[in-house]
């Protein structure tokens, strides 16, 4: 098999928390070289989020960074010391792209910004992730999760009709932003080695929302062809199922609308529902559906009712657990999950690839680094010795 898709590529990685290192794993998984720099002392915030292996907090344990950061080298530089940033700047001789989610102006007041750092390295590329952009009046504020939902309009289409929004669960909206971050950052890549020029990918997650494939992109046109704002809307057709539903062995999912009710009847093998029931939008004759469909269901397992949806062309999907997913045989068999051998956590099985190609593949060469644990191989490239890393360490620079 040939190289990896980005092996020829070298990264450095300023980033912490969610969507900036899911941009560099993005990378990383695919080859490149990527330097997670840290703090001394204290690495990403993100080491001492849980969940961690058997419950017990240790900035080495925690499965959000082992997972964000497959792939990579851990190095540790304090920026704020002159000595660390002299460094800094040796290392971006030899990089392609430094990404970096510091709030906006940092870089500029530490004198790394990409002014600077172009001097240095011509055709560097230099992807800022931020909540609002490196510019306009919101560019200062500081940002969450549930913050770009709100103001980037999809809470408010999330939840009952007759409640308050809620957002998606955990932090989906910033892993989302970092494949998002990750394509941005091949395209000036690819503009880079064929045109000859770096820039910066000025990365605002608030307007990156804006494209996501999710009820965005319906927001926008009704909006602007009703002039009101979409709301939280209920999807039930009258009588009919839609939503969650229990089963045998657990829950399915299904959504039937109106020119559906003739599959549905057709799965359960009832055709005298079409004459008891001839008028499907009437709300009142749901509870006596209710009562024949759910008996129904409750007789059958997920994967039965998944297989007998799918002889009608019916939508229906089971709703699994985390143990169902990861013994899943379709998941399985596509090589879908990876087991990963970390040196303090053991071996664990990892998501694997978000897609594959035949030559140059997805692949996991090495577990999420310890913190600092590349200093003496990666500092020692550029020539200091390990007395040196000893006065460096010694003055709270690495």
């Amino acid at each position: 098999m040939a190289d990896q898709a980005l092996s020829d590529v070298k990264v450095l990685d300023l980033t912490q928390h969610f969507a900036g290192p899911y941009c560099t794993k993005m990378l990383a998984d695919f080859g490149a070289d990527v330097i997670k720099i840290e703090r001394p002392g204290e690495g990403d915030p993100s080491r001492r989020m849980g969940p961690f292996l058997n419950d017990e907090p240790h900035p080495e344990k925690s499965g959000i960074f082992l997972h964000l950061n497959t792939n990579k080298r851990s190095i540790t530089l304090n920026l704020k010391t002159a000595t660390g940033r002299n460094i800094f700047k040796e290392l971006m001789r030899d990089v392609d792209i430094l990404v970096e989610n510091f709030g906006p102006g940092v870089m500029e007041e530490l004198g790394l910004g990409y002014e600077v750092l172009e001097e240095i390295n011509p055709k560097l590329i230099m992807t800022r992730i931020s909540y609002f952009g490196q510019s306009g009046p919101y560019k200062d504020y500081k940002g969450s999760d549930i913050i770009a939902e709100g103001m980037g309009g999809p809470l408010y289409m999330m939840g009952l009709p007759d409640r308050e929004p809620v957002k998606y669960g955990d932090d989906t909206t910033l892993f989302g932003i970092g494949n998002y971050a990750a394509a941005a950052t091949m395209v000036a890549l690819f503009v880079a080695e064929h045109q000859g020029f770096g820039q910066v990918v000025d990365f605002g997650i608030m307007e990156a929302l804006q494209s996501c494939v999710n009820w965005q992109l319906t927001m926008h046109p009704t909006y602007q062809y009703k002039g009101a704002p979409v709301g939280r809307e209920t999807t039930a057709f009258g009588m009919l199922p839609t939503g969650g539903f229990p089963c045998k062995d657990g829950w399915v999912y299904m959504i039937v609308d109106p020119g559906w009710w003739p599959k549905l009847v057709a799965m359960m093998e009832m055709p005298e529902l079409m004459e008891k029931f001839s008028n499907v939008l009437d709300a009142t004759k749901k509870d006596e559906f209710d009562a024949i469909f759910y008996p129904w269901l409750l007789e059958r397992t997920k994967k039965e009712l998944h297989e007998m949806a799918g002889s009608v062309k019916l939508n229906v999907g089971a709703i699994n657990t985390m143990e169902d997913v990861l013994n899943d045989r379709h998941y399985n068999e596509r090589g879908a999950f990876a087991e990963i051998d970390h040196p303090v956590v053991g071996k664990l099985t990892y998501p694997g690839r978000p897609f594959t190609m035949t030559e140059t593949n997805w692949e996991i060469k090495r577990p999420a680094p310890l913190l600092g644990q590349h200093n003496e191989e990666v500092y020692g490239k550029l020539g200091y010795t390990r007395e040196d890393l000893v006065r460096l360490r010694e003055a709270g620079v690495i």
